[in-house]
C-alpha cells in the first residue's frame, strides 16, 4: 500500500475523502496481489523436494513442509482480502513521511556510502563474492555426511551378541552382571535386560542376543563434565566379557532401523548367496577387512554357523524287538523334551496352553536324555539310549532369507566421524574383494546408508526441476528472461553463507540439513524479488523524467536512480530479513529433545539468510548497474520492466 501512504503523506494538510481513500486502496490491491501470489507460490516451490521425499525422512520433515505451505496460503489471502480493509479503517489522519523515522535515516546514512562504494568498484565487489563462493565450494567438500542427525532419545539400548551356541543358564547369568555393572554407574537410573526373542513373531533374535534398555537420569544429576557418549564409554570398558561383542543404539531408532531396513545397527552389509558355508566364510572376510577402520565401532558378523542341534534317531533294528515303533519313540521325545499341549485355560479374553515335560534337571544334559524312560509292554521301562542314536551337531544358528535368498550380515555402528566418509573408506576397502565373490554371490550396502542414499537420489533429481519452476515463475512475474536470471544467481551467495556456517559449527550434512537449505533457496528468492522490483520502480521514475535514450542517459544518472530505489526501500527489506532471523536465532540455544534435528536445520538458514542479505543489498544494485549500462550501450535504450507486484 506503498502508493496510498505516499498520497496520504502528501496532503497532510488536506486530508483524502472516504472515497478517494478506498479508491486508492483499490488500486493498490491490484498492483500487490500478483506479487503476493507469486512470491507465495515461489515458496512453496522451493519445499517441493520436501514433499516428494519418502520414508522416515518423508515422515519427519513433511508435516513442516505442509505447515510453511499453508501458512503461507492463508497469509496471502489474508494480505489481499483482510489487510486493505483494516487499512480504510485504520490509516487516517496525518502520518509521517519514512524519510522523517529517525531509524530509516540512520540505515540510510549507512547504506549509502557503502552502496556507493560498491557501486565504484563494481569488478572488485563482484571479484570477492567471486572468491568468497569458490571458498564456500571448497569447504562444501569437506563436509562430512550422515543421513539424520543423532537424535538424543535420553536412554541407551545396550546389544551385545555372544556365541549362538550359548545355553540358557549362561545367558541368564551374563545378563545379570550386566545389569549389576551398568546399574554401578551413576548417571544410570534403571536397568532392564531381556535375552533371546520376545513372546511375539516379529521378534525373531536368537538366545544369544541380549537387549538392554539403560534409562539415564536427568542430565542435572550427572557427574560435572559427562556427556552420553562418556557414559557409553565407560559401559564398554566395564562390560569386556570373553566371547561377548558389544553393540549400543537407542531404542526408539533401533525399532525404526530394524522395521526399516532389517537391520540393528547404523550400517549393515548383507551378502547374499546359496550356501550359508559360503556365506559364513565371507562375512568373517569383510568383517577382517574392515577391522581398524576409523569410525566402525562394535563390528560384529552376524552367527551364520555354530548352532548347536540335538539328533536322536531311532534304531529301527532295535526298536523292532522291543515291539516298539519310531511314532512310539517320537512321543517320548516330544512329550518329554518339547512338551505336549493338554489343554487349554481361559482367563476373560486370554487364552493360556497347559503342557506337560519332564523337569528340566531330566533333560538338560545328554546323559539325561539319553537316560529317559520308554514304556515297552513286554520289557517295561527301558533307557531312550537303547532304542536310539543321541548325538550333538553343528548347524545354522538362524535362517535369514531376503528377496528369495539366504542371508548374512556383517553389522557395524559409526561412532567419532561421519557416516559418509566412514562408510566410503569401508567400501574402497572391499573393492578388490567384490571383484572375488564366487558367482550368485552379492553384497548390498543397508541401514543407515540406505536411507542416505535413498534422500539423496531424491534431493538430486528433484532440485533441477525446482529451480526451473521458480525461472518459470520469475520469468512470468518480470516477463523478461535477464531479470529473472539476475534474480536466480543470489542462490548460490545465499547458500556459501549456509555452507561457512555449517561448517564452523562442524555439522554433517543430512537431510536435516538439506531441508534448511531448501527454506534457504525461497527466502533468498523472495529477497532478491523484492529489490529488483524496486531498482525497476527506480528505472521507471527515471525514464519518465530524463527520457530512455542514450542522448539523455548517462552513467551517473542511472547510478543515482539505482541508489535511491536501493535506499529509499531499505526498510522493507531488512524487515523481510529480520522477521526470520529473530525467529531462528533463539533455536540456536534451545535444548532437549528435538533440539538435535532442529539446529542442524537452522544453522545453514541463519548464515545464508546473512550472505543472501548482503548480496542484495550491495551485489544485486552492481549487477543491475551493469546490466542496465551494457542494454544503454548496446540499444541506445535500457530495457523498462513492469513487474507484477
Amino acid at each position: 500500500m506503498k502508493k496510498l501512504i505516499q498520497k496520504i503523506t502528501q496532503k497532510q494538510n488536506d486530508p483524502l475523502s472516504s472515497k478517494e481513500r478506498i479508491q486508492l486502496i483499490e488500486k493498490s490491491s491490484k498492483l500487490v496481489g500478483p506479487g503476493v501470489f507469486y512470491s507465495t507460490l515461489i515458496v512453496i516451490a522451493s519445499f517441493l523436494p520436501v514433499f516428494l521425499l519418502t520414508g522416515i525422512e518423508g515422515k519427519l520433515f513433511s508435516p513442516l513442509a505442509w505447515t510453511k505451505s499453508f501458512i503461507l496460503i492463508v497469509d496471502a489471502f489474508l494480505a489481499i482480502t483482510l489487510t486493505p480493509v483494516l487499512i480504510s479503517f485504520l490509516l487516517k489522519g496525518k502520518l509521517r513521511p519514512e524519510n522523517k523515522n529517525p531509524i530509516n535515516k540512520r540505515m540510510e546514512r549507512l547504506y549509502t556510502p557503502v552502496l556507493t562504494f560498491c557501486l565504484k568498484w563494481r569488478k572488485s565487489v563482484l571479484a570477492v563474492n567471486s572468491i568468497a563462493l569458490l571458498i564456500g565450494g571448497l569447504l562444501f567438500t569437506q563436509l562430512g555426511s550422515e543421513f539424520m542427525p543423532p537424535l538424543d532419545e535420553g536412554s541407551i539400548l545396550f546389544m551385545p551378541v555372544t556365541l549362538p551356541d550359548i545355553s540358557n543358564s549362561e545367558i541368564k547369568r551374563i545378563l545379570q552382571v550386566q545389569d549389576k555393572l551398568i546399574q554401578s554407574i551413576p548417571e544410570v537410573e534403571h536397568v532392564l535386560g531381556k535375552a533371546g526373542r520376545a513372546n511375539t513373531a516379529t521378534d525373531n533374535s536368537p538366545i544369544s542376543m541380549i537387549e538392554t534398555i539403560v534409562l539415564l537420569k536427568p542430565h542435572a544429576q550427572w557427574r560435572e563434565g559427562k556427556t552420553k557418549k562418556d557414559i557409553i564409554t565407560e559401559i564398554n570398558n566395564k562390560l569386556q566379557i570373553p566371547g561377548v561383542t558389544n553393540g549400543f543404539t537407542q531404542p526408539i531408532i533401533n525399532r525404526i532401523n530394524m522395521l526399516a531396513t532389517g537391520v540393528r545397527t547404523d550400517v549393515g552389509i548383507k551378502i547374499y548367496g546359496a550356501n550359508l558355508d559360503t556365506i559364513a566364510v565371507l562375512s568373517q572376510k569383510i568383517k577382517a577387512t574392515l577391522e581398524g577402520t576409523s569410525g566402525v565401532k562394535d563390528l560384529f558378523a552376524e552367527p551364520i554357523t555354530g548352532g548347536k542341534y540335538i539328533d536322536i534317531i531311532a534304531k529301527r533294528e532295535v526298536i523292532g524287538r522291543y515291539g516298539l515303533s519310531i511314532d512310539a519313540v517320537n512321543n517320548v521325545v516330544q512329550t518329554a523334551i518339547g512338551g505336549m499341549v493338554l489343554t487349554t485355560t481361559i482367563a476373560g479374553r486370554q487364552r493360556f496352553s497347559v503342557n506337560a515335560r519332564y523337569a528340566q534337571e531330566f533333560r538338560n544334559s545328554i546323559e539325561g536324555l539319553k537316560k529317559l524312560q520308554i514304556q515297552t509292554t513286554d520289557f517295561g521301562p527301558i533307557p531312550l539310549e537303547t532304542v536310539a542314536d543321541i548325538t550333538i551337531s553343528d548347524g545354522p544358528a538362524m535362517l535369514n532369507s531376503e528377496n528369495a535368498m539366504l542371508r548374512g550380515s556383517v553389522l557395524f555402528n559409526v561412532r567419532d566421524r561421519d557416516l559418509g566418509s566412514t562408510v566410503k573408506e569401508a567400501q574402497d576397502k572391499l573393492n578388490a574383494m567384490l571383484h572375488k565373490l564366487p558367482k550368485g554371490y552379492y553384497l548390498e550396502w543397508s541401514g543407515q546408508w540406505e536411507n542416505q542414499i535413498r534422500a539423496n537420489q531424491t534431493l538430486l533429481w528433484i532440485m533441477p526441476l525446482v529451480i526451473l519452476i521458480i525461472f518459470m515463475i520469475l520469468y512470468f512475474t518480470y516477463g523478461s528472461l535477464k531479470e529473472a536470471f539476475i534474480t536466480m544467481i543470489t542462490v548460490p551467495f545465499a547458500l556459501v553463507g549456509g555452507i561457512f556456517m555449517v561448517y564452523f559449527y562442524g555439522i554433517n550434512l543430512s537431510v536435516a540439513v538439506a531441508v534448511g537449505f531448501i527454506a534457504l533457496f525461497g527466502l533468498a528468492i523472495e529477497t532478491a524479488m523484492l529489490i529488483t522490483i524496486y531498482l525497476n520502480e527506480a528505472m521507471v521514475q527515471m525514464v519518465a523524467k530524463h527520457g530512455n535514450s542514450s542522448q539523455t542517459l548517462t552513467e551517473d544518472i542511472i547510478r543515482e536512480y539505482i541508489i535511491s530505489g536501493s535506499a529509499k526501500r531499505l526498510r522493507p527489506k531488512l524487515m523481510t530479513v529480520s522477521v526470520a532471523l529473530f525467529g531462528l536465532v533463539p533455536i540456536l540455544w534451545s535444548t532437549g529433545t528435538g533440539a538435535d534435528v532442529m539446529i542442524p536445520i537452522t544453522i545453514p538458514l541463519i548464515g545464508g539468510t546473512i550472505t543472501s542479505t548482503i548480496y542484495v543489498l550491495l551485489v544485486t544494485p552492481v549487477v543491475f548497474e551493469m546490466s542496465k549500462l551494457r542494454e544503454l550501450k548496446t540499444n541506445g535504450k535500457i530495457e523498462i520492466i513492469h513487474a507484477k507486484h
